[in-house]
């Protein structure tokens, strides 16, 4: 990885043809003609050397990304930077195994010796050979349509929004004591050529604008977050100022919470918030339906497709399609097109999310789930946008519902155990529920729970289902992708709600 200052960017300066990115897989072909210049016949050389051991499969993850960011802290500009990150990744795959190998250097000499590297998993007495002189290109459809990227942005407009994120939160009460906004955008080329002589290309936009809060009033500190983003470009900042929302909204979350009381302890009915509570539903479902964790038999969902694992009102999907959404792809990190899967239909589990490897196993189709980080990482099955399906209860008859209970908006994340299904969360913003009514806001406490158990307990899901606002970011096995979530309310009838 290369970092750049902002004013320092001879030799990597994107021209305005490839940030208008209608046509994603032309962008990126000029891209990598320009930038890499790797042709056909090395290409196909590169596969050849990765196959020279036996191996079944190889594939060439070719990246060129230009990511920036900056950092507004208090009125001063705390970070600002640049980077361009070039190289390929080489995988082979012998059966379940898979040996990988990559480079930053994109010359012959060093991606044949990652090819050799990737090639040492495997040996056998037969060895493919890709033929021929061309690879063979699909053109996938194009789920984030973009005249203008983020990128496009002068660093002063960019400023200029960090800016009125901040004065927007400062203007919401004189107790937010310090605000600290940022401001990340991307771009990301990807090139994947296969050895069953496949090339997929496509071109990446991704933005999120942040904010954190803190209120203070005497010895009460407390925290408030908000963002916005997606794979969006310029049109989206002028739909709305989303400056001021987010600003305003992630400084009535810290003020909110400093009247907040301490959460009971216990078990009682918990509503889930449309939106962001679909995090829950990402960590305590979504992760154990990934195959490669059925594919070992390490995730409390392995070998029951087909079963009841969840309430009859529980369908749940997992989809690459979402226009513009933060889990979109036109292709995925091995070159397959994602389909809209779904994972659980009225309680009943249906299948699992598949990458190469977990599809070959489970002798089906891979859906458009293998993802990686970078180039320097191969692929696994990782979620895009993972969502359960609106139901037709009014959200306000399923607040009225609950004589004592918990109403959570949002969270900051949780931990799940793949194996066994047990999930801990911890929610930013709750309220405590008495005789149908949200009454104070509450703090300091975790949801626990076990995700099958929890989802065979949904009694009422609402008709207002929305997608998260585009700033989820997931990790596994060290590797981290943008995902994106999305719920109704939902009303689960019993969870257990401990004190911090």
């Amino acid at each position: 990885m290369e970092l750049l200052d902002q004013t320092e960017i001879a030799g990597h300066q994107l021209s305005a043809n490839y940030l208008t990115i209608n046509d994603p897989t032309q962008a990126s072909q000029e891209i990598f003609k320009e930038q890499m210049n790797v042709d056909d016949a090395t290409m196909m050389q590169v596969l050849n050397t990765a196959l020279s051991l036996g191996g079944d499969f190889a594939d060439l993850y070719f990246e060129y990304t230009l990511r920036n960011s900056i950092i507004l802290e208090e009125g001063i500009i705390k970070n600002s930077a640049k980077a361009v990150i070039m190289g390929v990744g080489i995988r082979v795959i012998k059966g379940e195994q898979t040996g990988y190998g990559y480079s930053e250097n994109l010359h012959i000499k060093p991606m044949l010796h990652a090819a050799r590297t990737a090639a040492s998993i495997a040996s056998g007495s037969t060895v493919k050979t890709l033929n021929g002189s061309k690879f063979n290109e699909t053109i996938p459809p194009n789920y984030y349509k973009v005249l203008h990227t983020i990128a496009d942005l002068e660093i002063t407009e960019k400023i200029r929004l960090i800016q009125e994120v901040e004065k927007a939160a400062h203007a919401h009460d004189p107790r937010i004591i310090k605000v600290t906004a940022t401001l990340a955008d991307s771009i990301k080329f990807v090139q994947v050529a296969s050895s069953d002589g496949t090339i997929m290309r496509d071109t990446r936009p991704m933005f999120r604008l942040s904010v954190q809060c803190i209120a203070q009033e005497k010895n009460n500190i407390q925290v408030g977050f908000s963002g916005v983003g997606g794979r969006v470009g310029i049109n989206f900042l002028e739909q709305a100022n989303h400056a001021k929302i987010i600003g305003d909204k992630a400084a009535t979350q810290a003020i909110l919470l400093l009247d907040a009381q301490q959460a009971p302890s216990g078990t009682m009915p918990v509503i889930l918030g449309p939106a962001q509570s679909g995090i829950l539903l990402h960590e305590a479902v979504g992760h154990p339906i990934e195959a490669d964790f059925n594919r070992k038999g390490t995730s409390a969902y392995s070998g029951r497709i087909g079963e009841v694992v969840a309430s009859e009102l529980c369908t749940i999907y997992d989809s690459g399609q979402i226009e513009n959404d933060r889990g979109a792809l036109n292709v995925d990190d091995e070159g397959n097109i994602p389909i809209e899967s779904i994972l659980i239909e009225k309680g009943v589990l249906k299948g699992y999310m598949h990458d190469r490897i977990s599809a070959e196993y489970f002798q089906t189709k891979a859906s458009g789930n293998g993802r990686r980080e970078s180039y320097a990482h191969y692929p696994v099955p990782r979620m895009t946008t993972t969502y359960l399906a609106s139901g037709e209860s009014d959200p306000e008859e399923i607040i009225r519902s609950v004589k004592k209970g918990v109403y959570c908006e949002s969270f900051n994340g949780g931990q799940v155990d793949i194996s066994n299904g047990d999930f801990v969360f911890v929610p930013t913003v709750a309220y405590m529920i008495e005789d149908g009514q949200k009454i104070y806001p509450i703090k300091n406490f975790t949801l626990i729970g076990n995700g099958p158990d929890a989802m065979s307990k949904v009694t009422m899901v609402g008709n207002d289902f929305a997608f998260s606002e585009g700033i989820w970011t997931c990790g596994k096995d060290g590797q981290s992708v943008p995902v994106g979530v999305g719920l109704p309310t939902v009303l689960v009838s019993e969870l257990t709600v401990g004190g911090i």
